[in-house]
């Protein structure tokens, strides 16, 4: 398999806790996540599978794959325990093993895009980079959203840097006061 992420984390631990600033809650419209997914759909190299972390990089994976023309699969990776706005990173990642082991007639031997909506720690990303190791990709990249600045881990595209907490459009921002995040004129890359 072929991967660009010599800096991942290994799965079930995080390399630093989340690390915020505290200045605002950015808040990620519809319109603009679905002019993201673009932008990264054609930062992405070709692919022959698209797989989302669900629950936020489905929707994600879904609009990439069809700008891509290929399909879309989630796959159950839970890092957060609930969606509490400045939850801590539990570096516990939970993987449905079932679903884990069901991707291997759609990976195996392929190009393999992994969609998720943010990259915090790194230890979702990490943890199924390993659960998809064995089902021997030929490649597998990377994309996200955002990433935060403090993230030990670099997806290979991305579309916003942030230190702060980032509300999606199938979160509910609880009440509290947000920010907009504008788009950028493209995405980006890992060095």
């Amino acid at each position: 398999m072929t991967t660009s992420h010599q800096d991942a984390p290994p799965a079930g631990r995080q390399a630093v806790q989340r690390q915020f600033d505290h200045q605002r809650i950015w808040e990620l419209s519809q319109p603009v996540f679905e002019q993201a997914a673009v932008l990264l759909a054609q930062a992405a190299p070709a692919a022959d599978v698209v797989v989302g972390i669900a629950r936020g990089g489905v929707p994600l994976a879904e609009l990439a794959a069809g700008r891509l023309g290929v399909p879309a699969i989630p796959l159950r990776a839970r890092h957060n325990l609930s969606d509490d706005i400045y939850l801590p990173a539990s570096g516990d990642v939970q993987i449905a093993a079932d679903e884990a082991a069901a991707l291997a007639p759609a990976v195996t031997g392929r190009r393999v895009l992994l969609a998720d909506d943010i990259c915090g720690t790194g230890a979702t990303l990490a943890a199924v980079l390993d659960r998809l190791q064995p089902l021997h990709p030929a490649e597998v990249r990377t994309v996200v959203l955002c990433r935060s600045e403090a993230a030990a881990f670099t997806p290979d595209a991305w579309v916003w840097d942030t230190r702060d907490w980032v509300v999606f459009p199938w979160n509910d921002p609880a009440g509290q006061p947000t920010e907009m995040l504008a788009l950028p004129r493209q995405a980006r890359h890992r060095p």
